[in-house]
């Protein structure tokens, strides 16, 4: 079982007037791109901050890439995740005062890891966006700000690379099109992709899928 980057055991999350959500197992092995498929309200984001170590659960344990997130104290978690776990929200949540080069350098020095210009250069060509390098997040479109938080994810190599609805307002072939960088991108960081949707139109592209009820 070594060769799982996420393995969940009877999670449930409790919000104060409402129901407990409970979910299923959960076991991705790594490179095992996977699809979490479910309607608003089955709990698709409640989930992702639980496997991102952003919620705690009432019940259960989340483990990626071996380590129970529940034995990290708040200090170990915030550098567990910046090293290891890429996140992809619907807004890029880039800092609006830093330019796109300054906003992914941040990412890097957060992980601990040296700042490596060359490699930022790297990403931001597969993405198209090295003539963006010193703009600033309101000098982007909407699409190159979605590009932006997928370079910024993806520039440390994480484990694992969740998305959360990354084609919710696309039309069919800008669909395609993010599908296709998102899984390249994994690929060539060596990560493994997890996406979050209710977007039916995609689960044609993936074997390894998870639907919340």
């Amino acid at each position: 079982m070594s060769n799982l980057i996420v393995s969940t055991e009877q999670l449930t999350f409790h919000y104060s007037n409402a129901s407990d959500l409970e979910f299923p197992d959960i076991h991705i092995k790594k490179g095992q791109h996977t699809l979490l498929l479910g309607d608003s309200g089955t709990g698709k984001t409640t989930l992702l901050h639980l496997l991102g170590g952003l919620s705690i659960p009432e019940t259960g344990h989340v483990k990626i890439n071996n380590q129970d997130l529940s034995m990290l104290s708040n200090s170990q978690l915030d550098h567990f995740r910046s090293q290891y776990i890429g996140f992809i929200f619907q807004e890029a949540h880039l800092l609006k005062n830093l330019t796109l080069l300054e906003n992914i350098k941040l990412a890097q020095s957060l992980a601990g890891k040296k700042v490596d210009v060359s490699a930022i250069d790297d990403v931001l060509k597969q993405l198209q966006l090295d003539q963006k390098i010193h703009a600033y997040p309101n000098e982007l479109s909407r699409g190159q700000l979605q590009r932006a938080a997928i370079a910024r994810s993806i520039i440390n190599k994480p484990a694992l690379l969740i998305a959360d609805e990354p084609t919710a307002s696309l039309d069919d072939d800008n669909t395609n099109r993010v599908l296709d960088l998102l899984l390249h991108i994994a690929d060539t960081a060596g990560s493994t992709l997890l996406i979050t949707t209710h977007d039916k139109r995609i689960k044609d592209r993936f074997s390894n899928i998870y639907r919340l009820k």
